[in-house]
């Protein structure tokens, strides 16, 4: 019975490890959120203004400054709960949209706004 119980602890232990490691993955989904910067706050008005015009209004949810696809990233939540990401040159000029989870069959606008 003791043999037993051991058993069952053991078995129940591992399985507490690997679950937190699946969350621990599943909970950074392997992007690169940990080495993300926000925008500075002298920039950060100027690329709230130019995303929030280019999405006709929302709330500004998230913003990184070099991204890989632009100075700066805008991420606004729309009053429908979608999410739109802005992406913004050096002059707040811009230079693309994505609508989060779209894929890539035109979802893009890329060069909107110009």
């Amino acid at each position: 019975m003791i043999r037993k119980k051991a058993g069952i602890l053991a078995t129940a232990a591992v399985a507490a490890v690997v679950g937190t490691g699946a969350a621990v993955a599943a909970g950074t989904g392997g992007d690169d959120d940990a080495t993300d910067k926000p925008i500075p706050d002298s920039a950060l008005a100027q690329a709230k203004k130019a995303a929030l015009a280019e999405t006709g209004g929302g709330r500004v949810t998230e913003t990184e400054v070099n991204d890989e696809e632009s100075k700066y990233e805008v991420e606004v939540t729309l009053k429908n709960g979608s999410q739109v990401d802005v992406q913004l040159d050096e002059n707040f000029k811009v230079v693309g949209t994505k609508a989060d989870g779209a894929d890539d069959q035109g979802a893009d606008n890329e060069g909107k706004g110009e």
